[in-house]
């Protein structure tokens, strides 16, 4: 009985974990860079802890899903660093795929010269320890840039705001993860995957009971602070914006929304928010029409065989009344006397 509880809660945190890794990535109505990076990491983090889980209690396991399990604990690190990195830096790394792509590219790389079940002195010993290793390095670095926040926190100088805390808590639990795998040694092999479980439902609990009345504390609230973003940012975001909506065509979209945009230019979508509204003086939908009727106007004046409403549509507008009085509110025209 005792061995079946202890396999029971063990492995409960990480198929959880699954769970809200699908969430997180197909499921839910928000979807930005951060919310990837989240699942990602719930991801190789359940991965990684199942296999310990069967590992532990059943040692006659498929020594391939040993190896996949391991392959899963290189990227711990590196969506811990872009997750915390979505959420604390306006933009993302610059080549954070890179942070994916060489861990992970090393990795299978090794697997395929050196095979787990083919090489397991060398596997235990040597590159378990070095995943462990650069696990930690991401920690480090994940932990630099959260550095601000827990200084803020111990001060209490200034009140942490509910993404913070949260930001906060998934660092120092998978911290306290990694702890746990590696006092495993010297405890239980299972005491990682227990960890897991036990730190996954306080980080639950804890937000439950605190922000019982908040929708949403996995990232920033879209009201932002009152001071505006600085000239040279503001004219480097205008450009990059302006650009992006040009050569991509984006504003044709009639669903088009502020995250589509943010996520082009791998910007917080509070952030766009803020350039549109404090600096520009415009919501997103008025920004966006702007640009159609621009292209709306060019169309009218070309003397094609559309009509005003085709060209409305052909423009991002997804109804006739919509363009007419938009193009109207802009112009101070009708598109048909615009058009002559």
């Amino acid at each position: 009985m005792e061995k079946q509880l202890l396999f029971f809660f063990s492995a409960l945190g990480a198929f959880n974990g699954l769970f809200l890794s699908v969430y997180f990535a197909f499921i839910g109505k928000k979807k930005n860079a951060s919310h990837y990076f989240l699942s990602g990491l719930l991801f190789v983090i359940s991965i990684r802890i199942i296999k310990s889980v069967f590992l532990q209690f059943k040692p006659g396991l498929s020594e391939v899903f040993i190896q996949v399990g391991l392959t899963a604990c290189i990227l711990i690190g590196p969506m811990l660093f872009l997750y915390v990195s979505s959420l604390t830096n306006k933009h993302l790394p610059k080549a954070w795929i890179l942070h994916i792509l060489i861990p992970l590219s090393a990795v299978i790389t090794f697997s395929a010269i050196y095979p787990y079940w083919e090489f397991k002195r060398l596997w235990s010993p040597y590159f378990v320890k070095t995943i462990y290793f650069v696990w930690l390095l991401y920690i480090i670095a994940a932990g630099i840039k959260l550095r601000p926040l827990a200084t803020q926190l111990i001060e209490k100088k200034q009140k942490l705001q509910d993404h913070q805390f949260w930001l906060l808590s998934v660092y120092f639990g998978v911290f306290f993860i990694w702890l746990g795998y590696n006092i495993g040694s010297f405890t239980s092999y299972i005491v990682g995957a227990l960890s897991f479980s036990v730190v996954f439902y306080l980080i639950i609990l804890f937000w439950v009971l605190k922000r019982k009345k908040s929708p949403m504390f996995f990232e920033p609230k879209e009201k932002y602070s009152n001071k505006k973003i600085i000239d040279d940012d503001v004219n480097e975001l205008k450009q990059n914006l302006h650009k992006l909506l040009i050569k991509e065509q984006l504003f044709k979209n009639p669903n088009l929304k502020l995250n589509d945009v943010a996520d082009k230019l791998q910007l917080a979508p509070h952030y766009l928010s803020q350039f549109l509204n404090d600096n520009l003086g415009k919501s997103f939908s008025l920004f966006i029409n702007e640009y159609r009727i621009e292209a709306a106007k060019e169309l009218l004046l070309a003397n094609t065989n559309y009509t005003a409403e085709a060209i409305g549509y052909e423009c991002g507008f997804n109804s006739k009344s919509t363009f007419f009085s938009t193009f109207k509110k802009v112009t101070g025209s009708t598109p048909s006397k615009y058009k002559g």
